[in-house]
């Protein structure tokens, strides 16, 4: 059993937009240029020029997450405007992409090249959490356990409604443009780390990866880190929304890992479609409660979580701050959700990204 309580982290990746006509704007390398010293060692480019990914320190407490979050989105949107351009937290670039050009790295040419039409999809942005599990068979169990979890994290966090100025009808563009990409998919059922390397190597050996590195499962041990790495969310609008992800992961880590029964079996073709109707409409219809194999009211589903993590978020004192942060997502909505009704005004769009950007910055 992993020891309490267990240490945390966020990676961000936000849209670099133009403040005129919000197209994505591939200035990475210019905003790097601007962040302080001591800021820039916490960025890094991504795949698309127009995106910029900021990291937090390993973090104990929320606090001390909500700062870091709040630290890095402060100077990136500064740097971001010393630039032209503004910083906005959503999971897909919402009116347009006329330069799909990508980061310079022999890895990111490598990916463009392999992945011809799909590397010119809607710039993405999600937000990664790092819990401490320095064990990797144990890091490979949990993340099996999580399988039936993850579309109520992925429904909560839905952030991107719009693709080419227009509402797509879904609440996470992202996860469907995602599902285009060989190695985003459910963490697979595996064992132990040597069953996850011996599977990484198959996917590897068909060609549909290039590397180890480009398994980008919902849940995977991380590569970089002694954690798990939940990889399932958009990108959060505001950085009170990312604590309150990280809070719920970390509990949900420290639960399934104290599980004494096994994991649940969950068919694939349920596990997809889960993920499915999760980035279609949110918490705003059903999703699926995995462990009864039903589809049920979101707020039900979500309820039963919140439930299932209740005796880690008292233990690692994060219980009043989900609490008020699942209370503040049911009365005003996902980020999707938030961003729609925004836009729904005269101003339309373009007045909702402007907010949006200015709601990124905290």
């Amino acid at each position: 059993m992993i020891d309490v309580p267990l240490t945390m982290g966020v990676e961000e990746e936000f849209l670099l937009l133009d403040p005129d006509t919000w197209h994505s704007r591939p200035a990475v390398e210019q905003v790097r240029a601007a962040l302080p010293d001591e800021v820039r060692r916490a960025s890094r480019q991504e795949f698309r020029r127009s995106c910029l990914e900021m990291v937090t320190p390993v973090c104990t407490g929320t606090a001390e997450l909500r700062s870091a979050l709040l630290a890095n989105r402060h100077a990136a949107a500064d740097a971001a405007a010393r630039t032209g351009a503004r910083l906005v937290a959503l999971g897909a670039s919402p009116v347009a992409e006329p330069d799909v050009s990508v980061t310079h790295s022999p890895h990111y040419r490598a990916i463009a090249e392999h992945y011809g039409r799909i590397g010119h999809d809607p710039a993405l942005c999600g937000g990664q959490v790092h819990v401490g599990v320095p064990d990797r068979d144990r890091a490979v169990r949990i993340c099996t356990a999580l399988r039936p979890w993850l579309p109520v994290l992925q429904a909560m966090t839905a952030n991107s409604p719009f693709d080419g100025g227009a509402d797509t009808g879904f609440d996470s563009w992202r996860g469907i443009a995602n599902d285009r990409w060989p190695g985003t998919i459910p963490p697979p059922p595996l064992r132990d780390f040597a069953d996850y390397e011996r599977t990484v190597a198959e996917l590897v050996a068909t060609g549909a990866m290039l590397k180890p590195s480009m398994v980008w499962w919902y849940a995977r041990p991380s590569l970089d880190y002694p954690t798990v790495e939940v990889r399932i969310a958009d990108v959060s609008a505001t950085a009170g929304d990312a604590v309150l992800l990280a809070a719920l992961i970390r509990a949900l880590v420290a639960t399934v890992d104290r599980a004494a029964a096994p994991p649940l079996d969950v068919p694939e073709h349920l596990l997809h479609a889960a993920h499915w109707n999760a980035c279609h409409t949110g918490l705003t219809g059903t999703l699926m409660d995995l462990r009864h194999r039903a589809a049920r009211p979101a707020w039900d589903v979500v309820g039963d979580l919140i439930t299932t993590v209740t005796p880690a978020l008292a233990e690692h004192g994060d219980l009043d701050l989900v609490e008020t942060g699942v209370d503040r997502l049911r009365t005003e909505g996902n980020g999707a959700t938030r961003l729609r009704r925004a836009a729904q005004t005269p101003a339309g769009l373009a007045a909702a990204l402007h907010a949006r950007a200015n709601e990124t910055r905290g």
